[in-house]
């Protein structure tokens, strides 16, 4: 192993040099949250398709194929869709918004009242999915250290925030699109290849398993149905992912360059699916689906090549935990303490807004390790992330883009009523319950409606602006130069 405890180390302190190499370059507050809106087609593509294909798309996407063979990629399969629904129907309009979260979105669209509630709601999300990613750590450090859980955790999730608190969006811009070279290198090109060929190709996969691992609907309409409304719809509204879209340099680039990363997202989901039924036929006797990456990669891959793999399994974790990171502290200060700063010090006193995103990083940073710590079921968090955000949050943000008659009051009564109905759900179904989601979007379009056709509308000078702001007319909107070699 001692190969690949170097391409792993090699790797791992490659991640600390680009966080500080984009300390130096984030000197604003646009530079250190959304890369200085720079990004041009390639580099965003790259880092849009690793946020989105994180340990639960890898290890996940793979335990899936194990356990229901091709149909297993549907979870992944969803996630590219709703990338590929966001990037041609939405992202061109996110993108000349110039905001800096989905809450200053919804204030701008409902006239500054909507963005406390919401905020509440999107960074318990964030926060949730990065404690998922970093939960991942101890499943990869215990293949290649055999570490006690606890340490792998804090190793790991140091590791992610020490470079996103360095750089900030500068060095997880740089950081993710090393992510995705490995990603694509370790889990397209070697193990794809390389599990089919040791499962006997796809003839021999064939009549060794049962013929529903080849439906492609085998997982079943239900399922499918449920992630479609988790993943398809959380790619629409998560922060995230908007956050990302806020680092394109054109609206063209954020459409087409997340098309790009949305198609990547599929063959990635057929690879998972490719992969785990594979290993179905290597190891028909697993105790558990998760394993079936971690042990293909440990039994069936040459040295040097497995530890590129594993890189690829740590870059897709690291990439999804950044992300969620550097989001939550963006939410956690634009939206919530701005606000009571704001109460309690109305004299506006100035800070240093660098300085003040890297403590934010930071001190986020430390609650996901704790909270990864404490926390055991990976799915169970997952779940509870984004039936939050999608019955929380979707109505009013797409009601916001889409139906002009929405109202202040209808987005307010909406995130409450859809949240407090998902709550409520998951303590009387349980969290893994399809009810919640189901319901609690329901009730969060139902109170939408009601409540905005019984109030007064929008202020015409509100959707004014906003009309003007979505179009990138806003002369308020400072433009910033885009560099020659971007």
């Amino acid at each position: 192993m001692a190969v690949d405890y170097t391409v792993i180390v090699v790797y791992l302190a490659g991640m600390l040099a680009m966080g500080w190499w984009g300390m130096r370059r984030a000197k604003s507050k646009s530079e250190f949250l959304v890369a200085g809106r720079r990004l041009g087609p390639t580099m965003y593509s790259g880092t849009m398709a690793a946020i989105v294909l994180g340990g639960a798309s890898t290890i996940g996407g793979v335990g899936l194929g194990y356990q229901y063979g091709l149909s297993g990629a549907w979870m992944v399969f969803t996630i590219g869709l709703g990338l590929l629904a966001l990037s041609v129907f939405f992202s061109a309009r996110i993108a000349r918004l110039k905001v800096y979260t989905v809450s200053e979105m919804l204030d701008l669209r409902y006239g500054g009242r909507a963005g406390v509630i919401s905020g509440l709601v999107m960074w318990a999300y964030t926060l949730m999915l990065a404690v998922t990613s970093t939960i991942a750590y101890a499943t990869i450090f215990d293949v290649l250290f055999d570490m006690n859980r606890t340490v792998a955790i804090i190793l790991g999730g140091s590791i992610v925030v020490a470079y996103s608190t360095l750089g900030g969006m500068w060095s997880i811009t740089l950081t993710d699109m090393v992510q995705f070279v490995v990603k694509t290198i370790g889990v397209l090109l070697l193990l794809l290849p390389i599990a089919v060929v040791k499962a006997g190709g796809f003839s021999e996969m064939k009549a060794k398993l049962p013929t529903e691992y080849f439906d492609p609907l085998g997982i079943g309409g239900e399922t499918i149905f449920t992630y479609v409304l988790i993943y398809t719809f959380g790619m629409l509204i998560g922060q995230d992912i908007w956050q990302r879209v806020f680092t394109a340099r054109s609206d063209r680039t954020a459409k087409w360059g997340g098309t790009v990363a949305g198609t990547y997202c599929l063959a990635y989901a057929l690879a998972g699916a490719v992969i785990g039924t594979a290993a179905k036929v290597l190891y028909p006797k697993l105790g558990s689906p998760d394993d079936a990456f971690a042990t293909i990669v440990k039994d069936e891959l040459p040295m040097g090549v497995r530890g590129l793999v594993l890189a690829a399994a740590l870059a897709a974790v690291m990439s999804t935990s950044s992300g969620a990171l550097i989001a939550c502290a963006t939410v956690a200060d634009n939206d919530i303490w701005s606000r009571l700063r704001g109460v309690v010090r109305p004299d506006g006193e100035a800070h240093d807004e660098v300085k003040g995103n890297r403590a934010f990083i930071l001190i986020m940073g430390l609650a996901v390790i704790g909270t990864a710590i404490a926390l055991n079921n990976v799915v169970e968090a997952l779940t509870v992330a984004y039936n939050l955000l999608v019955g929380g949050l979707l109505v009013p943000i797409l009601g916001g883009l889409l139906w002009r008659r929405g109202t202040a009051q209808g987005a307010l009564a909406s995130v409450v009523v859809g949240g407090v109905a998902v709550i409520t759900l998951m303590a009387t179904h349980g969290i893994l319950a399809n009810e919640p989601v189901y319901y609690g979007l329901l009730a969060s379009l139902a109170a939408y409606l009601v409540v905005s056709l019984m109030t007064k509308p929008t202020d015409a000078a509100v959707l004014a602006a906003w009309r003007e702001r979505l179009a990138g007319r806003d002369p308020e909107l400072v433009s910033e130069p885009v560099p020659a070699h971007q």
